[in-house]
């Protein structure tokens, strides 16, 4: 079962983000209601929530990015998952890695 979750935007209005219920764990819910009438106020906005995860991403970059021979692309993906009270947490993005990267090299022939 999957509940939404409602969380407000630092620029005014909202976004819902549907969730499974368990993750749900915010305000209240009352069973018996209509499935698009459970609506869970999220504890924190989703640009603080999503803000969280930059410096994860920033320090994979810069890690990878600081190697003797430094690849012209390195990309990285990961799931995440957004809950009322924990806001996003890093989940699986498949496998059982939590990240997944890939490093890309453009070599050029050098012509003498």
């Amino acid at each position: 079962m999957s509940a939404l979750v409602e969380f407000p935007l630092e620029g005014g209005g909202t976004v819902l983000v549907r969730v499974d219920e368990a993750q749900s764990q915010g305000g209240s819910v009352t069973r018996g209601s209509a499935p698009r009438e459970v609506v869970t106020q999220a504890a924190e906005t989703f640009e603080s929530a999503v803000a969280r995860l930059q410096p994860a991403a920033a320090a994979i970059v810069a890690k990878l990015r600081d190697v003797a021979d430094p690849p012209d692309e390195v990309e990285v993906e990961f799931g995440i998952t957004l809950s009322a009270e924990l806001g996003v947490i890093v989940s699986r993005a498949g496998g059982e890695a939590n990240f997944r990267i890939t490093l890309r090299w453009q070599r050029t022939s050098n012509s003498v």
